[in-house]
């Protein structure tokens, strides 16, 4: 919610919250203890296939592209071709799930203290609105930067953290969990940080009533323009605490599955 406020125009300045702390106290105060979970059902259906997908993808990709070579003997090209993998894993598995992630962003703004005054009743609700106001090509408004956007993320997050762990210890069914657990935690907030610009430019393309037209290199230069270049980074930080609590268990429950 924090993170999300800066991309609705509706939100008055003197009404957004100041920092984490503030959401947590005035959220359950003036929406209700429940409001911290608005969306929560579509996040959980967008979740589970997108890691699931991710991860297929992402093993699809890296038998192509990895195939008989020899990470010792080709480190660079190893690398860059394990970042490819994961960038194109991710691109993939956004087709498929990316109404989801539209209808969740767009719940997760929809603020307001009571359901009157929400524009959304839930998911169906959403997904009846949008469809009718804008067709069937609304669910997938900002696609292109999130394209961009999750090529970058899960490059950077399957292919630095697959490197990190082969370089570390070559058999990664033996690395310690304490290990795995302090590399998935830098390699999500690199990525995380990284494309978080993206993130918000796609974020605000997706929100009805702001920047919901145009292209999102115009989207950006307004953001700069009319608030900075820290306009690009405003929540920044909780996105990160969010990214590092969920980073890891998906790879150590695909490890104790088995490779």
């Amino acid at each position: 919610m924090f993170k999300v406020q800066y991309s609705h125009e509706s939100i008055a300045a003197q009404d957004r919250y100041k920092g984490i702390i503030d959401a947590f106290i005035r959220v359950p105060k003036e929406q209700g203890f429940f409001s911290f979970w608005r969306g929560n059902f579509t996040n959980v259906m967008r979740y589970f296939p997108t890691q699931a997908l991710n991860f297929a993808f992402n093993d699809l990709y890296k038998s192509v592209l990895l195939e008989k070579l020899n990470r010792s003997e080709n480190f660079w090209k190893y690398t860059f071709r394990s970042l490819a993998a994961g960038g194109c894993a991710g691109s993939t598995t956004l087709c498929f799930v990316y109404p989801l992630d539209f209808i969740r962003t767009r719940l997760s703004v929809d603020v307001g203290t009571h359901k009157a005054n929400r524009d959304y009743t839930g998911f169906m609700d959403c997904l009846r609105k949008t469809v009718k106001s804008e067709g069937v090509i609304g669910l997938y408004r900002g696609f292109f930067i999130s394209i961009q956007t999750y090529f970058i993320y899960r490059a950077v997050y399957f292919g630095m953290y697959d490197t990190i762990r082969q370089f570390i210890q070559e058999d990664k069914r033996n690395l310690h969990f304490v290990s795995s657990f302090f590399i998935a935690q830098g390699v999500s907030i690199c990525s995380a940080y990284l494309t978080y610009p993206w993130d918000t430019v796609r974020r605000r393309m997706m929100i009805k009533g702001t920047l919901s037209t145009g292209h999102a290199f115009a989207a950006a230069k307004r953001i700069v323009a009319e608030e900075g270049f820290r306009g690009l980074f405003k929540g920044a930080l909780a996105n990160i605490f969010r990214r590092g609590t969920q980073c890891l268990f998906p790879i150590e429950l695909k490890s104790l599955c088995g490779e």
